[in-house]
């Protein structure tokens, strides 16, 4: 939803802070994949030991990165097909341990109820970009749905700058998998359509 209504716009003011750092220095986008890789991970470690906001901290700074590789791949002429493919891995990997240091966290404070919806909300985000890559294996552009990795990490930042990652972790296991249902009814939906059209020629 956040990407689809804003898209690349932020590309400027993103750019503009980047110049900030590091002047007109042309950084491999790959580099600043990693960076925010590291942060993801970085984020999962914070959470894990308890450190709720030092996480929400590393969190931000990989979603930032997240969105400068793609700005400066954009703005460099740098857009490459195994850019975007370790991108869409990475981000995978960083997810995931995000949410296993979550994970982790309320298992180390005993809460087992919200460690169980952790695990199944981590379901629901591992799903979501595996129904879109299967949508377009069949040639469907699917990114439809409510809760898109912005929407996920939005929810992620609140709960750990704010402490309220129990409400945000049962959130995202009841949206998550509502998403993944919004895109196999959205692919359905799609492929129905097609089929009338071809028999209707």
């Amino acid at each position: 939803m956040i990407s689809s209504k804003i898209g690349h716009s932020l590309d400027p003011a993103i750019l503009a802070v980047y110049r900030f750092f590091f002047r007109d220095r042309t950084i491999d986008p790959n580099v600043l994949t990693l960076c925010g890789t590291f942060f993801g991970f970085l984020s999962a470690f914070s959470t894990a030991c308890g450190f709720l906001i030092p996480g929400g901290t590393a969190l931000l700074l990989a979603g930032f990165f997240d969105l400068l590789d793609g700005a400066v791949a954009r703005h460099a002429d740098r857009v490459s097909s195994f850019g975007g493919f370790l991108d869409s891995v990475l981000d995978r990997y960083s997810d995931l341990a995000v949410m296993l240091g979550i994970f982790i966290f309320f298992l180390n404070g005993g809460e087992r109820t919200y460690a169980a919806a952790t695990f199944i909300a981590a379901i629901g985000i591992a799903i979501i970009p595996y129904a879109r890559a299967r949508a377009e294996a069949a040639s469907i552009s699917c990114t439809t749905g409510l809760m898109e990795r912005p929407e996920r990490i939005l929810l992620l930042l609140i709960g750990l700058f704010f402490n309220i990652l129990q409400y945000v972790v049962i959130i995202l296991a009841v949206l998550s998998h509502i998403t993944v249902i919004q895109r196999i009814m959205y692919v359905k939906r799609k492929i129905l359509q097609e089929r009338n059209t071809s028999t209707k020629s």
